[in-house]
């Protein structure tokens, strides 16, 4: 009687298999956090633009027009345009102003709002 020792070629090939299925999802994984924390730093430069056009506006004390105006901004290096609304709200004494960022591929990133009162 021979006692088999080893593996055979089937169980090697199952073996190999769960490896790369592992393997795989491990990549998958690390591949979706940095694209995760990537995003994550475009939207905090982001908001840190639009935060710096919002209080810009407020810091003029001047009451803004109703109208669509671009500007750019940097942060990080990379370079983000704000597209800002200004619209009218149903009271004349405030304006709405919507702060809209995009990315270097004209992706949008977040929109802020605030609300400019006429008034001081």
């Amino acid at each position: 009687m021979h006692k088999q020792r080893g593996m055979t070629l089937i169980e090697v090939m199952v073996a190999l298999t769960i490896v790369a299925i592992g393997l795989t999802a491990g990549l998958k994984a690390a591949s979706a956090l940095a694209r995760n924390t990537e995003r994550l730093a475009d939207v905090l430069a982001g908001q840190w633009c639009a935060d710096n056009q919002l209080t810009g506006l407020r810091m003029t004390k001047q009451f803004p027009p109703v109208g669509d105006s671009d500007v750019s901004c940097v942060q990080a290096d990379h370079t983000y345009r704000i597209h800002l609304i200004v619209r009218p709200t149903p009271n004349p004494n405030f304006r709405r102003v919507d702060a809209q960022v995009h990315d270097d591929l004209d992706q949008p990133v977040l929109t802020l709002s605030t609300i400019l009162t006429r008034f001081p």
